[in-house]
């Protein structure tokens, strides 16, 4: 009889076993974690983030095996979502990966500051990708009413604070969905600290036919859930 996964391995939900573009200069594969603390209208995971049950998970021993099977190819893995900073044990199937031997870029929105030192401050992810949403004002909307003007400014500015002192670990990105305007573009670009930029991604309406994670970068393929 087989287990069901527990922890962090409840949350794998989806695997892009070749990916050129989630992180520049790193070929390497996605792993998405389901789940989500922010309910975007706009959300292209939207399964993935707030009903990942839909989707099938991976199993744990068949990822490992596909991973170090291509880490002598492979430059990195992506950890995506959903909001992989809300996930249970996350430093768990970080720990795996890196005991493979291959990097991790973690993508987050920011608003678990905490999270993301723990996980710097360990070693078990090199980069962070971190979404701003656009101005501090916006957020409330921009975020399903999730997150406050005051929470997503607290919670940001903790995220500026990290990438002033490791420069080299994060960059950020802003996605314009609708009702960002170019004014808001370059409002969000003045809240980073100095020397960043700001990658803007084209937004593309969430698909409501699809049972797959979406990689979460401007060319949004679809990708598969199920591990050969």
């Amino acid at each position: 009889m087989t287990s069901t996964p527990s922890g962090v391995w409840n949350y794998v939900r989806g695997l892009q076993k070749s990916s050129l573009c989630d992180w520049p200069g790193h070929p390497g594969c996605v792993i998405f974690l389901g789940g989500c603390n922010l309910r975007c209208p706009t959300c292209h995971n939207f399964d993935l983030a707030w009903n990942m049950d839909r989707l099938p998970r991976l199993d744990p021993g068949k990822l490992k095996a596909f991973l170090t099977s291509r880490a002598k190819w492979f430059d990195g893995v992506t950890v995506s979502g959903g909001e992989p900073t809300t996930v249970p044990e996350l430093g768990h199937l970080l720990l795996e990966i890196r005991k493979i031997g291959l990097p991790v870029k973690l993508d987050t929105n920011g608003m678990r500051p905490e999270v993301v030192r723990d996980i710097m401050d360990e070693g078990l992810a090199q980069v962070f990708a971190v979404d701003v949403k656009g101005p501090y004002e916006k957020y409330p909307s921009l975020t399903g009413h999730a997150v406050s003007a005051i929470a997503a400014k607290a919670n940001l500015e903790r995220i500026f604070e990290m990438a002033r002192t490791s420069p080299d670990a994060f960059y950020f990105r802003l996605t314009k969905v609708p009702g960002i305007t170019d004014r808001d573009v370059e409002t969000a670009r003045s809240y980073l600290p100095e020397g960043f930029s700001l990658t803007i991604q084209k937004y593309v309406p969430p698909r409501r036919d699809t049972e797959h994670a979406q990689p979460d970068h401007e060319t949004r393929r679809a990708v598969g859930n199920v591990v050969a």
